[in-house]
Order: C-alpha cells, then structure tokens, then sequence
C-alpha cells in the first residue's frame, strides 16, 4: 500500500527581502572564507593566480567585507517587521524552547521524537542566530583594526587578528551544521526552499512552528491543513482554499 501524498501547497516563510539577506550573507561568508585561506598557509597558495595574487586576494576579500556587512541594512530597511519579529524571538524564551532540545537531539540522532509548539523561530534557531550575531562582532569588530591598522594601537591591532581568526573559526563550526540540518537532514530538509524563495510545504511549516501556522491561519493567510501528510486539492500556494467553509 503506498503512503499517502503530503500535500503540494506552500505558505510564505520568508520575506523577499530576507531572502536577498541571506543570499548575500551566505555569498559574502563564503567568499570572505576562500580569500583568506591563501593568507594563513601556503597550502592554499595555488589559489593565488584565481585571485589575482596576493594583491587581488586582498581587494577581493575587503569588497566581501562590505558585502559581509550590508545583509542586516537589506533586511532593515526593506522588511523592517520581519527583521523587528526575528529581535524579539531572540529574547523571548519559554519551558517549550528549552524542552525543544530534548526532542531535537532525539531527531537529529534518528530516534522517535515529538514537535513541541514552537514560534515563528524554533529554540535552535534561535540559539543559531545568537552565536551568528556573536561572531559577526567578532568579526566585523576586529576587522576594522586590521584594515586601518594606522588609526589603532597596534595592541589593538594584534588582538584584531585573534579574534578575527576565532571568530571565523566558530563561525564555520555553526555554518558547518546550519548546511547539514537545512540541506541534508531529512526532517528540516523540506525547509531549505524558505531561504530560496521564501516559500516552505504547508503540512512542513505546520509540523514544525505550528503555533505560528496557527495564528497565520486564524488571519486567513494560511490554508488550515487539519492533518499535515493527508492529500489535499492544491490550491494557490500560500492563500487558503477559498471554497472551503471558515473553520472547515
């Protein structure tokens, strides 16, 4: 007997601006990563020439620099609600959050687990974007000593290159583990079409923030799915069926 089909329809995670900002967070991360591996050991030195040599490496790496910076101005100023929800998210934790552990680790080890109610913002993400915005200080912060090294005491400057360092290093462990749960794992794989094109499955959405699926229903954004993996008449992604009853 084969399982049933999960529904086709897709509800508006993310906002076009959010979007833009990750896209040009992630590129400029990347980027900034690949410019500097020739500068810390001559491992790396055959990237040189695909740099434009040491010179161009480190044009290339202050242009992402500025790149590195501007994703939070893109989200500000064009979907300052979105970015104001995600602040308060970040502050805002209850038992569930910290229950929301407990199960996350019985699902990322492959043993049977249970959703807890989340928000817009799952306890990991959160706790994901906390230790991004520590080593984005980190990062940005220290960088400016190293770029202006005649403005600062040159203390100053040689701490810069530590924490530049550290930061990056931490940074990387968290990016390493954000690409697996959102690419590889198969439970927040669904997810990944979110950072795309801002659009995520219903029946996933509802299994994993079902509190703010909840709510978007209540608003009549969202369709009401009242069971996630039953088949359902696809209707225009991201509005409710509108032949269906209220409450139906």
């Amino acid at each position: 007997m084969s399982k049933p089909q999960k529904s086709s329809v897709k509800v508006r995670r993310f906002s076009k601006a959010f979007v833009w900002a990750h896209a040009v967070n992630a590129i400029s991360f990347f980027a900034l990563y690949i410019t500097a591996l020739p500068m810390y050991t001559e491992f790396f030195d055959w990237l040189y020439p695909i740099l434009g040599g040491p010179e161009g490496a480190r044009l290339l790496h202050r242009i992402f620099a500025v790149g590195f910076i501007t994703p939070t101005f893109i989200w500000v100023i064009f979907d300052f609600k979105g970015f104001k929800l995600w602040m308060k998210e970040l502050v805002t934790w209850k038992k569930r959050d910290l229950e929301f552990f407990t199960e996350f680790v019985k699902e990322l080890f492959g043993f049977n687990f249970k959703h807890v109610r989340q928000t817009f913002f799952n306890a990991g993400e959160k706790i994901n974007s906390i230790i991004q915005i520590f080593t984005a200080i980190l990062i940005i912060g220290s960088g400016f000593p190293m770029w202006f090294p005649q403005f600062f005491p040159r203390a100053v400057v040689q701490w810069g290159y530590l924490l530049h360092n550290v930061g990056f290093g931490l940074a990387i462990a968290v990016i390493v583990g954000h690409v697996y749960l959102s690419v590889v794992h198969k439970n927040s794989r669904p997810g990944y079409s979110g950072v795309v094109t801002g659009e995520v499955p219903a029946w996933w959405a509802q299994e994993h923030y079902p509190d703010w699926y909840d709510e978007e229903v209540a608003k009549g954004n969202f369709p009401k799915l009242d069971d996630p993996h039953k088949p359902t008449t696809p209707g225009t992604p991201g509005t409710p069926n509108k032949k269906k009853k209220k409450g139906a």
